[in-house]
């Protein structure tokens, strides 16, 4: 077996187009490695047509999946007719997956409850870099449209990389062996401010010289008003029941406008040749987005008047903030697999390279009037962030007979994160603005030429990580009996060159796991099953937190010092699950769940007196601690057939979660790990008029978080759904969706405290109860197909 690396980008580039030219289509390519088992291609499944897409002739349930591991598969006619935009927004009708995103946004997927960068996120089986710095990649930047199913994948595999503590989720976009025939769609989406937005989109599927080709595009415009209100004081509710009267200290009002546009296209084309296999795959998405926040911090609980004149009380207006951010973001994935079948097995090689790129452009312009004479603010702020890899995948599958299977192969990943983040601020008095008049006029006006932008501590770096795994497993089938059992090892060799501090040269930090893995499923008759795994899994170190810059007042007044010398932490897991097919084609299952994660990175006290000064402290990421992870998952989705009811369908999962770890100030749950998640719903098909009609109904429980310096308690109100469908003969359907029909609230409680002994004293230094909330969201969407 031979492990290629090595490549500069150059090199990888040059070695990606002579793959395209073998396969004579100068594509977009993405190798499809499903977790679960390898589609039959031509010749041996029905291949949906574009009709069958288009216009659904049956509800959409869970399908049930063969082979060892515990997967929940999701196909389109599952979530489709509620009309998800994204993928996040798909994700929310699955079980023990929450979001602690904006209102109306689904963004860092939460599998079990747990924060972003637990969940593992994979493309057609592979993960793909993302910008976040706990390594988590957000799903709202893929169009539901591309997705052909979802899966969630609740164990690990030594097939795949073990960044999968809560488990993984696996998008599976449409390709050519799925598709006959072609389809457009169109539409726009109404918002609560008489805002309007176009979607439009178009797929292609068919047999295109000696293979089929696949290939759609999709634009998405995007929109988020809300509003958000804050109430601010010097002491909480649990030191003074008369907080509110007694502690008030300033209250902001905020409109909150995101405006987007996202572009996306995804192609893939593959030869089938019996025994030679090639695929050449690809997406590509980019998201123009603008994120406009107008702010008004007041004096008063629910006065509005001008602005506080010469440091009196003579007004109620204490500062008027203007925050723009524009975002441009572009993701794209090139990939190409070559297999083959021979009298020694089955072989195959994959090549991949995946990017991300960042750039925001964020301004915030503010008037502080409560002073002698206002002062204005001016702060500019440039990210850039560059993620990029390159990966190279060879394994080897021989028949060891009994229908049994051996797997062996390599992996190697080259990654490369660029990141530079710069500011710079302009700061003077403006005593005109004395008369300011908050409603018709703006901070922005203001502004003078920035100067020379420049780094924070930490704020420019460039992270290598090369990858070097090996792994095998053997898998087999007995009667109703299928396992699988593997190891995986993985070595990592990591490198942070920071800009910001010149005279720590390059940081790192070498180590290597194993990944013991095992599951199997067992038919104890034709409609029940027994499922169960447990796998070792790991969780590699946020980027920011291996940086060896000092961050001064980062956690309250306490400082932040980064540690390159982290290692990942690491998980056993256990599944137990049981499912029973009900109904022509519904299922019904349960499964409970265990997560031992040790040498759990946590904020330690490094006992050096902080920036600020006695009572501060510096602190430092270390791997010291253990958690428990553990809950139980229910999930059903049935027609009611068995009571006489064929054309109506019923599905809903509820999910119980929970965990312990303890910090510093004692024992809590996960960070922002809600207690429990379910949603429900039907849909009723009304044959006779050729319309279909249902509703989905979802909650999520509490979330409390806890670091130095800040604790966040997030409540979500319920969300409601509901379609509408009308088809036309065989090809044409239309659909009216509303959403959020309940005008989706978010409340956050923020306790903040300035040293740690504050903190546990629960000496306040602000008591703040923040509401977001965003109206209704009305759509109509028409598909035709050819």
């Amino acid at each position: 077996m031979t492990i290629i690396f090595g490549f500069n980008r150059a090199t990888r580039c040059a070695l990606l187009t002579g793959i395209a030219g073998l396969a004579m289509l100068p594509a977009l390519a993405l190798a499809q490695d499903t977790v679960a088992e390898e589609q039959p291609r031509d010749g041996e499944q029905t291949i949906t047509t574009s009709q069958d897409i288009v216009v659904q002739g049956q509800i959409g349930y869970r399908n049930r999946v063969d082979g060892a591991e515990p997967v929940l598969e999701y196909g389109t006619e599952y979530f489709q007719r509620f009309e998800p935009l994204t993928a996040g927004d798909a994700l929310k009708r699955v079980p023990s997956v929450t979001f602690l995103s904006d209102v109306i946004e689904s963004d860092g997927p939460r599998l079990r409850g747990l924060p972003p960068g637990y969940t593992q996120i994979l493309i057609n089986g592979e993960r793909v870099p993302g910008g976040q710095a706990d390594r988590s990649f957000f799903l709202d930047r893929i169009p539901a449209e591309l997705i052909s199913r979802v899966e969630i994948v609740r164990s690990n595999s030594a097939r795949r990389t073990g960044d999968a503590v809560a488990g993984s989720l696996n998008i599976v976009l449409r390709d050519g062996y799925q598709l006959d025939g072609g389809y457009v769609r169109g539409g726009a989406l109404y918002y609560d401010d008489e805002e309007f937005e176009p979607s439009f989109g178009a797929v292609f599927g068919g047999k295109v010289g000696p293979g089929r080709l696949l290939i759609g595009g999709n634009f998405q415009g995007r929109h988020n008003p809300k509003l958000k209100s804050s109430l601010r004081y010097s002491d909480s509710p649990e030191n003074n029941p008369n907080f509110a009267t007694d502690d008030f200290d300033n209250r902001e009002d905020q409109t909150d406008t995101r405006d987007g546009k996202d572009y996306s296209v995804n192609a893939t084309y593959e030869i089938d040749g019996g025994d030679t296999n090639i695929q050449i795959r690809g997406f590509y998405v980019r998201t123009d987005r603008t994120e406009d926040e107008r702010s008004y911090e007041y004096n008063s609980p629910t006065a509005i008047n001008g602005p506080v004149r010469n440091g009196a009380a003579s007004g109620n207006l204490l500062t008027d903030n203007a925050n723009v951010n524009e975002i441009d973001q572009e993701n794209y994935t090139i990939d190409g697999k070559l297999s083959h079948e021979w009298s020694a097995g089955k072989t195959s090689l994959r090549i991949g390279y995946a990017n991300f790129t960042d750039k925001q452009r964020e301004t915030e312009f503010e008037i502080d009037f409560d002073r002698a004479t206002p002062r204005f603010t001016g702060d500019l702020t440039t990210v850039d962030i560059d993620d990029s890899e390159f990966t190279v995948k060879l394994e080897h599958a021989v028949d060891l007979g009994d229908e049994i299977k051996l797997v062996f192969g390599g992996f190697y990943q080259d990654k490369d994160r660029d990141t530079a983040i710069l500011t710079v601020r302009n700061r003077f008095n403006v005593a005109a603005a004395r008369n300011w008049n908050q409603f018709q006029r703006n901070p922005t006006e203001l502004n003078t030429a920035f100067g020379a932008l420049a780094p924070e501590p930490g704020s420019v770096n460039t992270i290598e990580e090369r990858r070097i795994d090996g792994f095998a497993l053997v898998e087999g089938r007995h009667g109703g009996f299928s396992w699988e059992a593997g190891l995986r090892y993985e070595t990592t060799d990591l490198n942070n060159i920071d800009a910001t501090v010149p005279a720590a040269g390059v940081q790192g930090n070498d180590y290597e796991k194993l990944l013991p893995s095992a599951s199997f499923k067992y038919d104890i008759t034709d409609r029940d099953r027994i499922i169960g795994s447990v796998a070792r899994t790991n969780r590699r170190p946020e980027f920011n937190f291996i940086s060896p810059a000092l961050l001064e007042a980062e956690l309250g007044d306490n400082d932040l010092l980064g540690n390159p010398q982290l290692d990942p932490e690491t998980a056993w897991g256990f599944d137990l699950g049981y499912e029973r097919r009900i109904g022509r084609g519904g299922i019904v299952g349960i499964n409970f769940f265990y997560r031992d994660v040790q040498n759990l990175i946590e904020l330690t006290n490094t006992g050096v007196v902080g920036s600020e000064g006695a009572g501060t402290f510096v602190f430092q990421p270390r791997n010291v601690g253990d958690g428990k992870v553990y809950g139980v998952e229910f999930d059903m989705s049935t027609d009611l057939g068995f009571l006489g009811l064929p054309d109506t369908g019923i599905f809903g999962n509820v999910s119980y979660l929970d965990s312990e770890i303890t910090d510093i100030f004692g024992d809590r749950r996960f960070n922002d790990q809600s207690k429990f998640v379910y949603n429900f719903g039907a849909i009723q098909d009304v044959k006779s008029i050729a319309a279909a009609f249902g509703a989905t109904y979802r909650k999520q429980g509490r979330a409390f978080g806890r670091v130095v310096g800040e604790e966040v308690t997030t409540t979500y109100g319920a969300d409601l759904e509901i379609f509408i469908e009308k088809r036309f003969g065989k090809s044409f359907t239309i659909r009216a969706v509303g959403s959020n029909l309940l005008n989706g609230k978010k409340r956050e409680v923020f306790n903040k405290f300035t040293t740690v002994q504050d903190q546990i004293d629960r000496s306040f230094d602000e008591y703040e109860l923040e509401a977001e909330e965003a109206g209704p969201v009305f759509q109509v969407i028409a598909r035709y197909a050819f």
